[in-house]
């Protein structure tokens, strides 16, 4: 074959039953591999200083270009004439590699976004965050030094079973309170995570197999805790006599607003202006959990959130204090106002769980309900959802029923946070 070029190693077709082969007609041993299924790698083949046949793949046609092949290609050679055995080495460094090694690559790639995760899309910050924290507190403890060949299944399971029983719980880094204590639910994430890790690093060529591969994950608890009707009227009562002993405004509309929304509590904490449509009712978001979406959005949330005052320069409805972000310490505010209430084991997950039930309690149906909470979408009419006037009308009447039970005097809110 001649000199390998774009076109040429487009039009190479893969063969049923073996590999199929190119070699550049100016660089010895320099060539490209086409599998069965179509993949093409490029790759060095050469003899080491014992006499064998290596070869040496430099990465996937595609993502590395003729002539950037071509260059590491060269540098190969360069070090196979100086007499190194890189094919060797590689096989050496991955047979070595520990899980902790393997976690930290696994990191600096997918922050980096060159590891794709649902829908084939850029890990989110957010998961990246949740899974930096459970490589720190649970994997790194336990399997850490464990090099990933050595690893068995019975290995991972045994890990899962360590932080369910809370052998990895500790106090919580960077000042925050309480302690991380485990439990099924970090257990099975945690596990479920790993064996993600690991499909990544087989797939990309890092390592040869997948340790956890059919593991058997741990069932988490369904979080079923929900505001009764008196105890939603009791936090109503305990948030206005809050706002008399000076509790943060902010944190209490944001509050407020979880429970008339049923919105994620990092949806509401990080809502801007732009994407409020109060006349329309309904928020725009660029980006959720599951993709950007139309969420509708009731007369008491919407009044709410649009006569929250504007601080300068900050495109957030709920501002924090400092500089120009968003107000995050919603858990500690709702944390006090529920000690104060006798109200226990309330997270801002549970006013969303309140919002479904409410509606629940309404008689809308679950199809209504998943497009009031932003459950993954169901079909492509989900993006006209603000068009909808059943959807409209149900989350008017949640909204308002929830907020007689709150008793909330929107002007008034207006007015304290003013």
């Amino acid at each position: 074959m001649a000199k390998l070029l774009k076109r040429a190693v487009d039009a190479l077709r893969p063969h049923a039953n073996r590999d199929v082969f190119a070699w550049d007609s100016e660089l010895r041993g320099f060539g490209v591999r086409v599998k069965p299924s179509g993949v093409k790698s490029y790759l060095v083949q050469y003899r080491n200083g014992e006499g064998r046949t290596r070869r040496l793949v430099l990465g996937k046609h595609g993502p590395l270009a003729p002539e950037s092949a071509r260059n590491l290609a060269l540098k190969a050679l360069a070090a196979i004439a100086d007499g190194k055995d890189p094919s060797a080495e590689r096989h050496a460094t991955r047979a070595s590699i520990t899980i902790s090694e393997l976690c930290d690559w696994f990191l600096t790639e997918a922050e980096a976004g060159r590891i794709l995760g649902r829908k084939r899309r850029p890990i989110k910050a957010s998961t990246l965050h949740m899974d930096r924290s459970r490589i720190e507190t649970h994997v790194k403890p336990l399997l850490g030094k464990r090099q990933v060949r050595a690893l068995k299944l019975p290995d991972i399971e045994k890990m899962q079973a360590d932080i369910a029983s809370g052998k990895t719980a500790k106090p919580r880094p960077d000042g925050r309170g309480g302690t991380t204590t485990g439990g099924p639910g970090a257990a099975g994430r945690t596990a479920s995570m790993l064996r993600n890790i690991f499909a990544h690093a087989m797939r990309l060529g890092i390592i040869e197999n997948n340790p956890a591969s059919g593991v058997r994950v741990i069932a988490g608890k369904r979080r079923e805790r929900r505001l009764s009707t008196d105890e939603i009227k009791l936090l109503g009562k305990t948030m206005r006599q809050a706002e008399i002993e000076g509790e943060h405004v902010v944190a209490l509309a944001v509050i407020r607003f979880l429970l008339l929304t049923g919105y994620r509590r990092s949806e509401a904490e990080g809502l801007k202006r732009e994407w409020l449509h109060v006349s329309e009712c309904y928020v725009k978001f660029p980006d959720t959990k599951t993709g950007g979406q139309i969420r509708p959005l009731g007369t008491a949330a919407g009044q709410l959130a649009e006569d929250q005052p504007e601080q300068r320069h900050c495109p957030y409805v709920f501002p924090s204090n400092f500089e120009n972000g968003h107000f995050t310490a919603v858990d500690a505010c709702l944390a006090r106002l529920c000690r104060k209430a006798g109200l226990e084991n309330v997270t801002p997950h549970t006013l969303r769980h309140t919002f479904g039930s409410v509606a629940g309690d309404l008689g809308f149906s679950e199809l209504t309900i998943s497009a009031l909470l932003g459950h993954a979408a169901r079909s492509s009419t989900q993006g006209y959802v603000h068009l909808d006037d059943a959807i409209r009308l149900a989350v008017e009447k949640v909204s308002s029923e929830i907020a007689q039970l709150l008793n909330v005097d929107v002007a008034t809110v207006a007015k304290l946070a003013a």
